[in-house]
């Protein structure tokens, strides 16, 4: 047991920071001297021209995230804790921060614990939480602010599993590997300071998974990943069921295309239009949910309708429909075909040819869902980086594994009535199409085209453009209790085989 004293003058943590340069880290080393529990300070860097610091002693490595600096930090940590800064800015701690943190450590029995932070932007400081660390937060790009601690002795443990020489996936997968050795703990307080780094809006951050320059650290994470999932349980092998569409005679048309809208009086038109122009061999119909919209939109869709038969406008009495739910009522609307093919109702598809493109793939591959790929635009249809969406991140062997890491699985979608009206749609407006197809790819084919079928058009008022921290985090939080509730049905459903 530690005294009070003994605690307070023990050297229990040792630091790993990066180093460019001596004067953007002499304030960072500054910083993390003033606390009496600071034990050794290591400046991590590819630059062996850099000079040393008294009092620190530098590591040489090739990267802040690779596998050979994880076990270079494993081999010279010799504290009780480790503390790692991620960035090449000046950390500031808190008032006792420090303190603090080893306290929760040492009370929590935690492998890893982070904490909320204030982000630094032209000056003002603003609120960043994080979110808790559940079992399916498995997303490589997870948000623990800058500063990690780590108790040494799990760190040690986990780095001597590592069995891959990752450039990019070093970090990501000692947090894996260090979850199977204990907690990791969110602290939620506000414990340090940070220069933002990435000033992009949220609808430009979720594409980087999917942006072709992060290709090859994409399959390093996928790699890491998948180890994760096989030593915990939750792997499944390419193994799959045939999907069941029903029959002919129980739809009235081969394939309904589903629009949920709630006031987009500026975009509804070209949505509909071009859900109404497709050519096919079959007969289809569009079905769209106007979810009491005030602006026009109700009105647009009315007069489209009486000039078309083919446009089913639905306006539920219920007040209280997400995206999901809307998607519920129109697939159990008996006039819903076989097929149930997404388009938002601020999109449009790239040719007349997408619905019959995607309906002949169900055929083809047997699969419960088809996901296709897009293009993403402005409003007026300019592409705009990083352009064709394709996800070639899912391969028909690993897909539905790599699933848990990704945070979206393309469009359109489109589903198996059939199977759908038996799953029934979170009645959310986010993270219901990622649900649906963890949920499919159990036991079932995804089906995946390729080209572009689809046109994601990113304006001022899409649902994700330029979200607040609160929403980001609401979002992310949600989606990871999705990958935690998946991950844990797939590890029961491998025990009972």
């Amino acid at each position: 047991m530690i005294i009070l004293n003994d605690y307070m003058n023990a050297k229990r943590i040792d630091c790993f920071i990066p180093y460019a340069s001596p004067e953007q880290v002499k304030a960072t080393v500054c910083n993390l001297r003033s606390s009496d529990l600071t034990g050794k300070i290591y400046l991590l860097t590819s630059d062996k021209s850099l000079p040393a610091l008294d009092g620190c002693e530098i590591l040489v490595e090739d990267s802040l995230v690779s596998s050979a600096t994880v076990k270079a930090m494993a081999g010279e940590a010799s504290s009780e804790y480790m503390l790692c800064y991620s960035k090449y800015n000046t950390l500031e701690l808190g008032y006792y921060a420090l303190d603090r943190m080893l306290w929760i450590a040492d009370d929590s029995g935690a492998a890893m614990v982070y904490a909320d932070y204030y982000e630094v932007v032209d000056g003002i400081r603003r609120n960043a939480p994080v979110i808790d660390y559940q079992f399916g937060s498995l997303r490589d790009d997870f948000n623990f602010g800058s500063v990690t601690v780590f108790r040494t002795s799990c760190f040690k443990k986990a780095a001597a599993g590592i069995d891959a020489d990752y450039k990019a996936a070093g970090m990501y997968d000692l947090r894996l590997r260090l979850s199977r050795e204990g907690s990791i703990v969110h602290i939620n307080e506000y414990l340090y300071s940070d220069v933002a780094t990435d000033m992009r809006r949220s609808g430009e951050k979720i594409f980087d998974y999917v942006d072709p320059r992060n290709r090859a650290s994409q399959i390093e994470m996928e790699q890491a990943c998948t180890a994760h999932l096989k030593a915990v349980g939750g792997y499944l092998a390419p193994q799959f069921s045939d999907a069941e569409f029903g029959a002919d005679s129980d739809f009235p048309v081969e394939a309904s295309v589903i629009i949920p809208v709630r006031n987009r009086i500026r975009t509804i038109r070209d949505a509909v239009r071009s859900a109404l122009s497709q050519k096919a061999g079959f007969r289809y119909n569009v079905i769209v949910i106007d979810n009491h919209s005030t602006d026009g939109t109700t009105e647009a869709l009315a007069e489209i309708a009486a000039s078309d038969p083919r446009l089913i406008h639905l306006c539920p009495e219920r007040a209280d429909l997400g995206i999901g739910g809307c998607w519920n009522m129109a697939v159990h609307d008996p006039r819903c075909g076989k097929f149930a093919v997404q388009l938002d109702s601020d999109d449009v598809y790239s040719s007349d040819a997408t619905l019959a493109r995607i309906v002949e793939a169900f055929y083809a591959q047997k699969c419960a869902m088809v996901v296709g790929s897009y293009r993403l635009t402005d409003i007026d249809l300019n592409t705009i980086p990083p352009g064709l969406i394709d996800h070639k991140e899912w391969t028909p062997d690993n897909g539905r594994n790599n699933a848990l890491r990704i945070n979206g699985l393309g469009a359109p979608r489109a589903f198996s009535t059939a199977m759908l009206r038996e799953i029934h749609i979170p009645n959310t407006s986010y993270g219901e199409d990622y649900a649906l197809g963890l949920a499919f790819s159990r036991e079932h084919r995804i089906g995946r085209i390729y080209d572009e079928l689809y046109c994601c058009r990113r304006w001022e008022d899409n649902s994700d453009a330029s979200l607040d921290v609160v929403k980001m985090n609401a979002n992310n939080l949600y989606k990871d209790r999705i990958r935690t509730w998946e991950l844990q049905a797939r590890i029961a459903m491998n025990d009972h085989r």
